[in-house]
């Protein structure tokens, strides 16, 4: 039992049930716990011949998290990818590849958010750095609602490097900084486009800033300087899908 992650949410465990079945070892409902979106899990769980058991509700408590909405998985571990999954991603793509980059994203909050827009956004891969980073746990998970289960998380030792390669196959960096004299909006992203997002309060890193081609900013009209950095990804990433859609043959 110790070598498993556990999982807990509706969206989170369906997404499991739906795209990664084997790994779900056991699933326990909270007792009394019977509206349609769990009778969906259940019907989910009966088609890949998984038993699920009724739990008090007080037990599920103690091993989730945070709110497990009666709903809690027991696990095989997740998988990060490492970098020699961005080159096969890459070799796949169909129509310009659009990548998240998270310099330093250190709230599993945020990075759940983050993941979250990602896969909304049709974004092949969320990059991050191994050291100083948040990575896959249960509470990232339940933010991503489903999407840590189909969106690759790519762990690289080097970030910068990494950059570097990603120019050399022509893709654009476009880091985004408070000072930057553009905004994100005056910024072409209908091409292949690596969108960097910095760490919470500080910002990108010196070495990341210098591997950027373009630097842009969120018009900020209010009283507030920036943004949150999920809700800040969630807008660059969109206008990035704007872009496309507007560049699009009809």
């Amino acid at each position: 039992m110790s070598q498993l992650e556990t999982v807990y949410g509706i969206h989170a465990v369906e997404a499991l049930l739906r795209f990664h079945p084997r790994r779900v070892k056991q699933l326990w409902i909270a007792e009394g716990r019977r509206e349609p979106r769990v009778e969906a899990l259940l019907e989910l769980a009966a088609g890949q011949r998984l038993a699920v058991e009724t739990k008090p509700r007080a037990l599920l408590d103690e091993l989730a998290e945070g709110v497990h909405q009666g709903v809690v998985a027991q696990v095989s571990p997740s998988q990060v990818w490492g970098e020699a999954m961005l080159e096969e991603l890459l070799d796949r793509a169909e129509g310009p590849p659009l990548l998240l980059v998270l310099d330093g994203v250190t709230d599993p909050h945020n990075l759940g958010a983050c993941l979250r827009s990602a896969d909304a956004a049709g974004a092949l891969a969320v990059i991050v750095p191994k050291d100083k980073s948040a990575t896959l746990t249960a509470v990232v998970r339940k933010v991503a609602c489903g999407a840590a289960e189909v969106l690759p998380l790519v762990a690289v030792t080097n970030l910068a490097r990494t950059l570097e390669k990603l120019q050399k196959r022509g893709l654009w960096i476009v880091g985004t900084a408070g000072e930057a004299t553009q905004e994100i909006y005056d910024v072409d992203m209908s091409g292949p486009t690596v969108v960097v997002m910095g760490a919470e309060g500080k910002g990108m890193r010196r070495l990341t800033r210098e591997h950027c081609d373009h630097l842009a900013r969120l018009p900020m009209a209010g009283s507030v300087s920036s943004l949150n950095v999920s809700v800040a990804t969630g807008v660059c990433l969109f206008e990035a899908v704007r872009q496309r859609r507007a560049s699009a043959p009809s």
